[in-house]
């Protein structure tokens, strides 16, 4: 599996897909603060969690960093195939080989079955226990920063917004996703100095 990610097959698209979530919307008081003449001011403590759980399709193309999101109320094999379709779209040439875990969505008989009938898609499964190989982690990580953290969400749709929103900025700085780690840089020698007496 690393083999596609330092030298995939010619023509072909690496896509890493995963899903995060659920993500709830929440809302939360405004914090406490000070007055004009220095007293504190305190708010009742007023926090909801709204019914709604959002999931959070994601596929990231290592060749140059771009990402492909979706929200979905429920993650299972119906939004699934159509993150599938998405990433189709908008990869329109050469075979699209999927790095994703093994999740029930990914493997049942439905996906099977629509994936006989777009045979550009293959889906290559990573291990169990061995996440840190779907390079998607990475990004929920940046990600998260970007659209989820501090946020106060009160519906689905602010979810699919901040969503939508973070991935076109993130996808407006992407850069090639490189397995490994990078050489560590050279240490250039300080000047030595010959003292004579």
């Amino acid at each position: 599996m690393i083999s596609l990610y330092t030298s995939p097959p010619d023509g072909a698209t690496v896509v890493c897909a995963d899903e995060l979530g659920p993500v709830i919307p929440r809302s939360f008081p405004p914090a406490p603060g000070w007055s004009p003449d220095g007293h504190r001011i305190k708010h009742v403590i007023d926090y909801s969690r709204g019914p709604e759980k959002t999931w959070v399709y994601g596929g990231l193309r290592i060749a140059d960093g771009q990402e492909i999101t979706m929200t979905a109320p429920s993650r299972n094999s119906v939004y699934y195939q159509q993150f599938l379709q998405k990433l189709e779209n908008a990869n329109p040439t050469g075979d699209i080989y999927v790095v994703t875990d093994n999740l029930s969505s990914h493997n049942s008989v439905s996906t099977r079955t629509w994936l006989e009938d777009h045979p550009r898609i293959r889906h290559i499964f990573i291990p169990v226990g061995a996440c840190w190989l779907n390079l998607q982690e990475a990004w929920w990580r940046i990600f998260r920063k970007a659209a989820l953290a501090g946020q106060s969400f009160a519906g689905p749709h602010e979810i699919d917004q901040a969503t939508r929103l973070a991935t076109a900025q993130l996808n407006n700085r992407a850069r090639p996703w490189i397995w490994g780690r990078p050489a560590p840089p050279t240490r250039l020698l300080r000047r030595r100095y010959t003292y004579t007496v």
